[in-house]
């Protein structure tokens, strides 16, 4: 389909043509093609009377056509039209008071996006003429209380009628035990590799390419989780700075698949085909979901959608007006409220039964509630009552900038575990970046599953990462004590300043052999505790091969010029916003390291993460389920527990009646002799694994209980333990 813009003019609607319509069917909102024509219907309480509006091209003009939305359910204003097939671009004007005081903005000269639409046509041109109040430029500047009735239409995106319906879908229906989650965007997981034809390079064509999904089953991965893939736009004042936002955390239709990363004119079926692929190969797709706020931003932002549909129904706001934005970014969508509730289940539903989608990560869920607790959350018992969507994986961000709930989530959402990062970081990189540590206790818990978080809920309630989009890659863990984000045009003010890594004495990349080696043994290590902790574990795109950000730790937003074949330069964070797939034998290694450690995984721990460890002895085997021993190979005391500068941890886990793992973590400077427990626990050792060696030319090592080994400096070890 071709893409409009501000250039084509648009012809005033034709004389005559703003008239009633026929009745539809209100209970189904959106677009919705009948055989002989088309339902349209929008929720707005507070209207007065609205428009829908359709266009099509004439001699190279826009032309539209008013058409009276006249026949009205309670707050459901519907019409049908016949004769309207799919690819009709349409969008709706909304009459009703301008009384900013009160929250209403309804400004009918504005064209507003359709909600439920499920494909955009355009792009929203930073003009005076997408904001409702009266702006100077294109970044909203001037009197928010004034009303502007300069035209939209041309400026902003159409809505678009589609025709896909729930299909069947056949699904991996991978156990929670034994998911292994990849977090990518559609771009950068396939930007740069050559084995996909190039114009489909970056696009959601490439996701079911078969190099890509070669790739992720090599690793192990069970489900890909895709950075939003809704449609979004730049905010106003990035674009303004010659940035775009990258990331898409800035929607602006829910259910609409992001035109950019499409390589045909159907989104839609594009996204449907990889997703059939990834299905095949055993591969789950996830999604990030953003529906606790829209990129019409506060009230100086542009009124694309909601904001003139009914601004005081769609976003949280006082007595005075004034947006309550727990999100940052301007607003908060009203997400508890009836008319919210449905239309994010609705969403949810398309995504699921037409994409084929198997899980959502809720951002900034907590913002999606204003009860005290996620318990009360009217969407949450929404999608928990919903016959279809609890059936499907639900994980949540659990906190917003108001408030941080970890644990607070009711089974069966899972939830971020930033306590998990921040005590793995702690143990391999901070302790030794500061000179004085806090011991071992956090990571012990973490690797034993949060039971201290998710006591009732089980482990796999535990999403673990180290890293995420959000923050430093892991490449960058080990090489940067500092953010360096000025890209972003913010002064480097942007992205936390609490980042517990470690540069070992040099910031950035160095040509020091031993530095390298140990920040190689250092991110093996990091991958090693994060794949074998109780819990489910989270990988991001890149880690797997060292993808470096330059050290950015805030890497969304790209040149406003950006594009899959754009040039490595300090304004793209010489190219970390892709993952490279020519490597180098370092590279290669990390990567082996993951599929080794996923392996080592599926094989001995899936069976048996499905519950938390007890730390009690069995009353049939004499042993305990997991186990923590000293540098001596006895069972880790009081006193060790208490000790701040421990730099050593050994950990077993009962992995059946003839086996177990054993795992070694060194995290101090210098090489660390480590006893082997004794006969009680296992009947032979052998190492498997060492993060000090790489994969391929790893020598397995045996050994009798009782003796001791010798582990490298920062440097995981895990040992296969047998009992005959």
């Amino acid at each position: 389909m071709q893409i409009f813009s501000a250039k084509i003019a648009i012809s005033p609607h034709r004389a005559g043509q703003t008239t009633p319509m026929h009745p539809a069917d209100p209970r189904t909102l959106g677009a919705t093609l009948t055989e002989g024509g088309c339902n349209f219907a929008i929720w707005s309480n507070a209207a007065d009377a609205i428009e829908l509006c359709l266009f099509n091209e004439d001699n190279g003009k826009m032309v539209e056509t008013r058409f009276a939305l006249s026949h009205r359910n309670g707050p459901i204003w519907h019409g049908y039209l016949a004769g309207v097939r799919a690819g009709q671009r349409y969008g709706y004007r909304i009459y009703g008071p301008w009384q900013p005081e009160y929250g209403t903005r309804f400004n009918p000269a504005k064209l507003l996006i359709d909600p439920y639409t499920h494909r955009l046509d355009g792009e929203v041109q930073y003009a005076p003429e997408i904001y409702s109040h009266m702006s100077a430029d294109g970044t909203g500047a001037g009197d928010t209380n004034i009303c502007d009735d300069r035209d939209s239409a041309g400026f902003v995106p159409y809505s678009v009628v589609t025709d896909h319906s729930p299909r069947e879908i056949h699904r991996p229906l991978t156990s929670w035990t034994s998911t292994v989650i990849y977090e990518a965007h559609v771009q950068g997981l396939t930007a740069k590799n050559t084995r996909i034809p190039e114009n489909e390079r970056g696009t959601y064509k490439a996701l079911g390419h078969e190099s890509t999904i070669a790739h992720l089953q090599h690793l192990g991965v069970t489900a890909i989780e895709l950075l939003p893939i809704h449609s979004y736009v730049t905010e106003p004042g990035i674009w303004h700075r010659g940035r775009k936002n990258h990331w898409g955390y800035n929607p602006i239709a829910f259910s609409a698949p992001h035109n950019e990363y499409a390589a045909t004119e159907d989104p839609v079926s594009e996204l449907q085909w990889s997703v059939d692929r990834l299905h095949e190969s055993g591969i789950e797709v996830f999604l990030d979901v953003v529906y606790n706020h829209t990129a019409e931003g506060g009230v100086g932002g542009p009124t694309l959608s909601f904001k003139g549909i009914d601004n005081k129904a769609w976003y949280r706001q006082d007595n005075h007006g004034n947006y309550i934005d727990v999100t940052g970014c301007g607003n908060t969508l009203a997400a508890s409220k009836p008319h919210a509730v449905r239309h994010i289940i609705d969403s949810l539903r398309w995504w699921v039964e037409v994409i084929g989608v198997d899980g959502f990560r809720f951002d900034l869920a907590t913002a999606l509630y204003t009860s005290h607790s996620a318990f009360n959350s009217s969407l949450m018992a929404a999608i928990e009552a919903d016959s279809v969507l609890r059936n499907f994986k639900i994980i949540a961000e659990p906190w917003d900038i108001s408030r941080y709930s970890l644990g607070d989530f009711p089974h069966p959402i899972r939830e971020w575990n930033d306590r998990y990062r921040d005590s793995v970081r702690q143990f391999w990189l901070d302790d030794l970046a500061r000179g004085y540590g806090e011991g071992v206790s956090d990571l012990a818990s973490g690797i034993s599953g949060s039971s201290d978080i998710f006591f009732y809920r089980g482990p796999t309630s535990s999403i673990n990462f180290v890293t995420a989009h959000d923050g430093f890659s892991l490449a960058d863990l080990v090489m940067y004590s500092q953010k360096h984000n000025e890209p972003n045009q913010e002064d480097n003010r942007d992205g936390a300043n609490d980042n517990r890594t470690w540069n070992l004495g040099v910031e950035g990349p160095s040509d020091d052999p031993e530095i390298n080696k140990f920040r190689h043994s250092l991110k093996k290590s990091i991958m090693a505790t994060l794949m074998l902790s109780a819990g489910v574990p989270m990988i991001t795109m890149g880690d797997e091969i060292s993808r470096s950000q330059n050290g950015s730790n805030n890497t969304y937003s790209m040149p406003r010029d950006m594009h899959v074949g754009i040039a490595d330069s300090p304004e793209t964070f010489m190219g970390g916003w892709a993952n490279k797939w020519e490597l180098s034998d370092d590279e290669i290694d990390m990567r082996e390291a993951v599929a080794e450690l996923a392996r080592i995984r599926k094989t001995y721990l899936a069976d048996i993460a499905a519950e938390f460890f007890t730390g009690r002895v069995d009353l049939g085997t004499q042993r305990k389920d997991i186990a923590w021993f000293s540098l001596g190979g006895r069972e880790m005391t009081d006193e060790h527990w208490g000790d701040g500068d421990k730099r050593s941890l050994t950990v077993f886990i009962d992995a059946g009646p003839d086996r177990g793992l054993l795992l070694l973590l060194n995290s101090s400077k210098e090489e660390t002799l480590f006893t082997l427990p004794d006969s009680t626990w296992g009947s032979s050792y052998r190492r498997i694994f060492d993060a000090a060696s790489p994969v391929t030319l790893h020598e397995p090592q045996l050994q009798l209980p009782g003796v001791k080994v010798s582990v490298a400096p920062h440097c995981a070890q895990v040992w296969l333990v047998t009992r005959h």
